[in-house]
């Protein structure tokens, strides 16, 4: 089971400049599927790579779907020799993104983001319109199937 909460906290309280995508962006902006990870577009800076890799240290990341026992240390050092992590940790699953299909990174995604409050935590949220676009582009069964709800969402809003 994933804590939301407690992942979105850890990020915030270390300072990690990151944007929430996936499917906790959807179920952000209201849609009804369930996701059981979060996903995020972290900002590929020196400092900031140190800060994530300092905000997950304490709830042992480690590769997702890998035997155990694998030797794995994240470190600021795997984050910048690396691009996409997926990680389970004490906290719950998260996916460590430099960069996504049709949005490219951090930088690129920024000026379609919204400010929300998940949790009681402020976080950075890649906006609706974005995030159809971005679920059409990758074309995953799973995001082709979220992109009616999304749509439906997107056409309340107008």
């Amino acid at each position: 089971m994933i804590d939301f909460h407690a992942l979105l906290k850890t990020l915030a309280d270390n300072s990690v400049e990151s944007i929430i995508v996936g499917g906790a962006a959807a179920t952000a902006h209201g849609a009804s599927r369930l996701t059981l990870d979060l996903d995020i577009v972290y900002r590929r800076s020196q400092e900031n790579v140190g800060c994530l890799a300092n905000a997950l240290a304490p709830y042992s990341p480690y590769l997702r779907g890998m035997p155990p026992g694998l030797p794995f240390r994240l470190d600021a050092q795997t984050l910048w020799n690396g691009l996409n992590f997926t990680l389970t940790t004490t906290l719950g699953e998260i996916d460590l993104l430099g960069e996504i299909t049709a949005g490219g990174g951090y930088e690129e995604l920024l000026p379609y983001c919204i400010t929300l409050e998940l949790f009681g935590v402020t976080c950075k949220c890649l906006g609706l319109e974005r995030l159809i676009f971005v679920k059409r582009a990758v074309g995953r069964p799973k995001d082709l199937e979220a992109l009616a709800e999304l749509e439906a969402m997107l056409d309340s809003q107008l």
